[in-house]
């Protein structure tokens, strides 16, 4: 087996975004795809052990899109067979060191929220040791020590968790980790300055799973990656997007479409609407809507104006339209609704900031209202 593409997590999100853009990638004539994929499950997790079993009795497995784009309705499903390979850390560990010391080129990962954390008994495990550590970090400091000891070129690591600057902050997570075990300087230059930490924001709606392994996705996807020299891509796709300025990608998700989010929220909340409301429910009450348009267009595009990006703000909300509209997705706003006090914060509060730092002369009743 010879997987050029290593993937940590078994999310459904990664099945039909990484994932499906390879195996899309691959059939492209020539193939746009260093290769195909090993999958590793990184926690013991008994939904991601359904998956690891599901992908090794069929590596095919269905990725549904559905949604609207424009004036089309969109489903329909494409058969994804990137993945060839599916192991468990905890049970696989001399075949994962195996692969990283020979295989791979690039190492993809999304291990949820709480990916990045460490642990007391990874600190006192030490770099030789054989056993299998607990944390994500310490597992890619104990490989990529493999690595480094075997003589192989440096990899580029591609981290797709919702975390800012998720690149610098899991190379730091590692180099912490490696520093904790006394690793060195060698070892630590080649963490810190050989390998590639590139930095992301990956951004679809994975609905639902299909069961035992396959999802449910919207048509909308975007992988925006920020430039780095000497990093390698696991493919070429339409929706892959290489910028050397991550930030506005980042500021239209969180202005636009969280704030999107967060402000149907408040009108739910504020008039103690039916419990099993959703988006698109709010979307078809004619109030609500007016109330998000005008935020839009009032409040926060304003701001896009005096940033020069007017036009790309306005192509990223008719895609947010098309979303918040999508017949098949069931978003519920009492989800969306979970930790409201502190959503507002992050996603109001930046908006009338640089509202004021642009010394633009707008009032954001609404956004301030909402912040209390």
């Amino acid at each position: 087996m010879s997987n050029p593409i290593l993937q940590f997590g078994t999310s459904r999100f990664l099945q039909a975004h990484m994932d499906l853009f390879v195996a899309q990638a691959l059939r492209s004539e020539p193939p746009k795809a260093l290769g195909r994929i090993t999958v590793v499950q990184s926690t013991s997790n008994p939904e991601s052990r359904a998956r690891i079993d599901a992908l090794r009795a069929s590596s095919v497995y269905p990725v549904r899109i559905r949604g609207r784009k424009g004036d089309t309705t969109i489903d329909e499903t494409v058969q994804c067979d990137a993945i060839t390979e599916a192991l468990n850390a905890a049970d696989d560990w001399p075949t994962l060191r195996e692969r990283v010391r020979r295989d791979v080129r690039v190492i993809v990962s999304n291990t949820g929220d709480t990916g990045y954390g460490s642990f007391d008994e990874d600190v006192a495990r030490g770099l030789e040791a054989a056993s299998v550590p607990r944390g994500f970090p310490a597992k890619l400091a104990a490989l990529l020590h493999d690595r480094f000891i075997a003589g192989a070129e440096p990899v580029t690591l591609l981290p797709c968790e919702l975390v800012s600057h998720n690149g610098d902050t899991l190379r730091d997570a590692v180099v912490g980790i490696a520093k904790q075990w006394h690793a060195n300087d060698a070892f630590l230059d080649y963490l810190e300055h050989d390998c590639v930490w590139v930095n992301s924001l990956v951004d679809r709606i994975v609905s639902e799973p299909i069961h035992p392994v396959g999802a449910v996705a919207e048509p909308y996807a975007l992988w925006a990656i920020e430039r780095q020299p000497g990093m390698i891509l696991p493919c070429e796709h339409e929706d892959i997007v290489i910028t050397d300025d991550l930030a506005h990608y980042e500021r239209l998700k969180l202005l636009l479409l969280n704030l999107g989010h967060t402000m149907l929220a408040e009108l739910w909340l504020t008039e103690q609407s039916a419990a099993d409301a959703t988006v698109l429910d709010a979307m078809r009450n004619a109030a609500w809507r007016d109330t998000l348009e005008s935020v839009w267009q009032d409040e926060v595009l304003p701001v896009f104006n005096a940033l020069g990006k007017h036009d790309a703000a306005q192509a990223y909300i008719a895609d947010v339209r098309d979303r918040f509209q999508n017949p098949f997705l069931d978003h519920r706003l009492a989800d969306i609704a979970r930790n409201h006090a502190e959503k507002k914060q992050r996603r109001f509060k930046p908006v009338i900031d640089l509202a004021r730092q642009l010394g633009l002369d707008i009032e954001q009743k609404r956004l301030v209202a909402a912040l209390g």
